[in-house]
């Protein structure tokens, strides 16, 4: 069997719809990473090179990836990856999902931050009491909108904002110019954000993200300001998001939260100004296609002996 990839996949369905598409000296077991792998494959176990994690795993769940002597990449399904770091074997090689949640995470950006310029949230309240209550909301259109992250739901999020009529303004780590225009460095910050309107966050965590949206960031931002969070709930600091909510400063869409879930009694919960959606930004049906796209190129590049997509470590 030495010559013959061995993958798993989370179920029979994912199986199902990757067999036909399977180039040859490649076969695929169907394991879920929460069993002992030696009880649910037997013997194939040592065989195993290339796992492909289930969605929105629970990361504690996979030190088992550590009894697969063959295993060489292990697949994320999600953008994310921050919390796998420390649970990853030794030699193993990471490949996350980038690009798979592109187009669903940038179209819950929108969606929530429509929502709560338009009061949407209020709208559904109101409709509960039978309550017909027509107040004037603040368009889209015309805001001074920033965009923090140029990469794959950044930069989805910038497309699906140009027929909007925003004045787009883009932040990435470093200032640069591409074929959409001006990037701005994220040390420009002091300077973009009093005028910033709208700030949709779709960065990855990385020790420089992390707290970045913190006390001094959101007091920068002008009132009224609204902050939608579609990348790392621990990029803001809660609490200082919180003191402005409760002063009813600022305004908050938040797919992704710290802590995560959020408990039913964090005070969040009933902060004024805020829009929560549980961490469903690419939970969609546009989700699978992308992924078994993801999962074909990637088995057939290591049936050819070449170098994995989406490598994030190792």
């Amino acid at each position: 069997m030495s010559d013959v990839l061995t993958i798993t996949l989370p179920d029979a369905d994912w199986q199902e719809a990757l067999a036909p598409h399977l180039p040859p000296g490649v076969r695929s077991l169907v394991w879920d990473v929460d069993s002992d792998p030696r009880e649910a494959l037997g013997a194939d176990a040592e065989q195993v090179g290339y796992v492909v994690l289930p969605y929105m795993h629970p990361a504690g769940a996979l030190e088992s990836l550590g009894s697969l002597p063959a295993l060489r990449l292990v697949q994320t399904t999600s953008a994310g990856y921050d919390d796998l770091l420390e649970r990853l074997p030794g030699g193993v090689r990471l490949a996350n999902g980038a690009g798979i949640h592109d187009a669903s995470t940038s179209e819950l950006a929108l969606a929530l931050a429509l929502a709560k310029l338009r009061g949407l949230d209020d709208a559904v309240r109101d409709a509960e009491e039978g309550a017909w209550r027509p107040v004037q909301r603040r368009a889209l259109a015309d805001r001074r909108v920033l965009v923090l992250g140029t990469g794959g739901i950044g930069g989805a999020i910038a497309d699906r904002l140009e027929p909007f009529e925003v004045d787009l303004v883009r932040v990435a780590t470093t200032a640069r110019t591409d074929g959409r225009g001006q990037v701005h460095g994220i040390d420009e910050l002091p300077e973009l954000l009093p005028t910033a309107e709208v700030v949709f966050i779709g960065l990855p965590l990385t020790d420089s993200t992390r707290g970045l949206v913190d006390a001094a960031f959101l007091a920068a931002l002008p009132d009224q300001a609204l902050v939608v969070n579609v990348g790392r709930g621990p990029i803001v600091d809660t609490g200082a998001l919180l003191a402005e909510l409760r002063a009813e400063r600022l305004h908050a869409a938040l797919d992704v939260t710290d802590p995560e879930p959020l408990p039913e009694d964090h005070p969040l919960w009933g902060a004024p100004n805020v829009l929560i959606a549980p961490h469903v930004g690419g939970n969609t049906t546009a989700m699978r296609p992308r992924a078994l796209r993801l999962l074909r190129a990637q088995v057939e590049r290591l049936a050819a002996g070449q170098d994995p997509l989406n490598v994030v470590v190792g």
